[in-house]
């Protein structure tokens, strides 16, 4: 039997830019509240919150300073329970980012470590003393961003830490049996309040190579960095807690790009480890239906064969979106939301997306991401026609992306062909039909270049979804007599299917 995070869809809000109710700039946890209709409306079943801890924000709340509480740029803990329990009411699950790898340099625990040598925290981070005094580093490991070494000299105790992100997120010592009770309460402090389940960060990377060795050159960081028998190990009693509460789940950002090796954090026995695993490989596909073809085989093989539960995602807060990927063609983006919401698996989707966003053009001076790359796809979610879009401010911490006053839910809510109302169209007949929601898929060999397929079946519901990915039309033979279910336009539903598929163009067939 399927459960909701199986079933359902997952939709991801970047809360300092979902909606500003102060007049700060900055998204708020009242006005996520304020846009839960919406969501509603929409048709998905679950939020997942990007970090709302207390934090610096040196990465944007990565960066928790405490666990168990809220930073007050998006509200209290009051607030917090007020959204959960308005959430609940609509029978939306809530699911929190959690960071388990590193911790803010502000937070408690660390501010204790590097007091002195002979801290009782003091190993609850990596210290290493390497070689010469501040001058060479303990191995070659380098930060994922910005570019530089992966440790920082720290005067205090004349000695390196550890930190694969920004210097001021000190990486915690997972082999210490004392940091893995503490996570497990700050787990335990959310279960509670009633969360639902949790967003893991960066997974993979929880046990380090213990021996700390140089990186190859022309390696992977994170592959070089990990140590994945003790990671499972954890990963064991990480799902321990949440198996003492009723219905929660966990879906882990596993960036590894190897399909295969991402479902090794399912657990070699079901219900082992994490629940579901970010499979990140079709981010990096472009519109093209041979490559698609070859991704959705290999999350089959991969999944499929050990009866795991696939997950898949066009976009998120880390890449730029989908629509901006794919040349900001509208049709592409149309065509596109039919791969993550017909596929097997859990869907995720990003705000914004269902709107058909692109990135915003984000000015040198306005720039805050550490990496660099990131804030385009973090851009304001904008949600009237007119300025200042129902936020607070004019000012908000980022531009709004391009067409704000086109791609908004006033402006699209009553468009019966906006992206919205297809968006709507969809998530209506996968919820409907068990094919699209819990169904097996095999994806279909004998159709015109440029053009990917699968169906989906579930006793006798049978979906077929074409999606042409080519340059020009293309004619689909052997589904004569099926009905147009959803198209990526309106006008195009209810009919015979004639076998004529436009270019960028995507149906479901019953």
């Amino acid at each position: 039997m399927s459960t909701w995070w199986q079933d359902g869809v997952v939709y991801q809000i970047y809360p300092r830019s979902f909606c500003d109710t102060t007049g700060n700039g900055i998204g708020d946890l009242e006005g996520i509240g304020r846009h839960l209709d919406h969501l509603v409306d929409l048709g998905v079943d679950a939020i997942w919150l990007s970090p709302i801890f207390p934090s610096p924000m040196a990465d944007h709340g990565y960066d928790v300073a405490d666990y168990c509480d809220i930073d007050p740029m998006f509200g209290d803990l009051d607030a917090f329970d007020r959204l959960l329990a308005e959430a609940h009411g609509r029978d939306l699950r809530v699911i929190l980012d959690w960071v388990p790898n590193h911790t803010s340099e502000a937070h408690p625990w660390f501010v204790e470590s590097r007091s002195s040598r002979d801290n009782p925290k003091r190993d609850w981070y990596l210290w290493h003393d390497g070689d010469g005094v501040g001058e060479v580093p303990p191995n070659n490991w380098r930060a994922v961003f910005p570019e530089g070494s992966a440790w920082k000299w720290d005067p205090p105790t004349e000695s390196w830490y550890l930190h694969l992100f920004t210097p001021e997120q000190p990486d915690l010592n997972w082999r210490n049996p004392e940091v893995r009770a503490a996570m497990g309460d700050t787990l335990r402090f959310w279960l509670d309040r009633g969360v639902d389940g949790f967003r893991m960060d960066v997974i993979h990377l929880l046990a380090k190579d213990p021996a700390f060795g140089d990186v190859e050159p022309g390696s992977s960081l994170f592959a070089a960095v990990l140590d994945a028998d003790a990671t499972h190990e954890y990963l064991r009693e990480i799902r321990g807690v949440l198996d003492t509460y009723d219905d929660v789940t966990s879906v882990g950002e596993v960036y590894i790009l190897d399909t295969h090796e991402v479902v090794d954090y399912l657990g070699s026995d079901a219900g082992e480890e994490l629940h579901l695993a970010f499979n990140f490989m079709p981010l990096h596909q472009p519109w093209d239906a041979e490559r698609w073809r070859t991704q959705i085989r290999i999350a089959e093989d991969a999944f499929g064969a050990r009866d795991r539960w696939p997950t898949w995602v066009l976009s998120n807060h880390d890449v730029v979106r989908h629509r901006s990927r794919y040349g900001e063609s509208e049709e592409r983006a149309r065509a596109a939301a039919f791969l993550p919401l017909t596929l097997r698996g859990t869907p995720f989707l990003y705000a914004g997306e269902e709107l058909g966003a692109s990135d915003a053009d984000v000015p040198p001076e306005m720039r805050q991401d550490p990496s660099g790359t990131r804030d385009g796809c973090r851009a304001p979610i904008p949600w009237t026609a007119e300025a200042p879009h129902g936020w607070a401010t004019a000012a908000p911490w980022l531009p709004f992306p391009p067409e704000a006053s086109l791609r908004n839910p006033e402006a699209e809510g009553d468009d019966v062909d906006s992206v919205l109302s297809l968006y709507r169209r969809l998530l209506r007949e996968r919820r409907a039909s068990a094919a699209l929601h819990a169904g097996s898929v095999e994806l279909l060999d004998d159709l015109p270049a440029g053009v990917v397929g699968w169906t989906r079946t579930a006793g006798d519901d049978v979906r077929t979804v074409l999606v042409n990915m080519g340059e020009g039309p293309a004619t689909v033979s052997g589904f004569d007599g099926q009905t147009v279910v959803v198209a990526g336009h309106l006008d195009d539903e209810g009919e015979a299917f004639d076998g004529l598929l436009r270019a960028d163009h995507a149906v479901v067939l019953a």
